[in-house]
């Protein structure tokens, strides 16, 4: 299997800033600043126990249960850019189905746009695309450009 690593246009090594916390200093300074420092806490923690793949992926699960796509699919997309793989995304799905229902997953999350980038990548590395091609396909079909994952104001 080829090795996952690629640098994005902003040179960093996986998809998505947290471009969200800009809608915060359109609030408040103060405000932007503790959603910062927050999320550094969060995410690039100095000695973190869980490695930042899972901790995705936990937030990719915790964002579907809340019916939060937009994070869902971003999430998705960052564990899959440091190494989630297929079977992984299965067993989340199949997860999802369990924990919120048959008619449920049916409705909301099978037309989701997390389950469309997860059923990309999935016919993808079927096909035996490059990885980074799979993650150029992604940005260009599920990255800011697209309404339904853009956080941005």
């Amino acid at each position: 299997m080829e090795k996952k690593e690629r640098s994005f246009d902003d040179g960093s090594d996986m998809p998505f800033k947290p471009t969200a916390i800009l809608n915060y200093k359109n609030i408040d300074n103060e405000l932007a600043g503790v959603a910062v420092d927050f999320w550094q806490l969060t995410w690039e923690k100095e000695g973190a126990t869980i490695d930042l793949k899972t901790k995705l992926m936990l937030s990719m699960t915790n964002a579907m249960g809340a019916y939060r796509h937009r994070q869902a699919t971003r999430e998705l997309i960052k564990a899959y850019s440091l190494g989630m793989i297929v079977g992984e995304m299965d067993e989340i799905f199949e997860l999802i189905a369990w924990n919120q229902g048959i008619g449920t997953f049916s409705s909301e999350f099978g037309t989701s746009p997390e389950f469309l980038a997860y059923q990309y990548i999935k016919n993808q590395e079927k096909r035996n695309t490059p990885f980074g091609d799979i993650m150029t396909g992604l940005m260009q079909k599920f990255g800011d450009s697209n309404p339904l994952v853009n956080v941005k104001n």
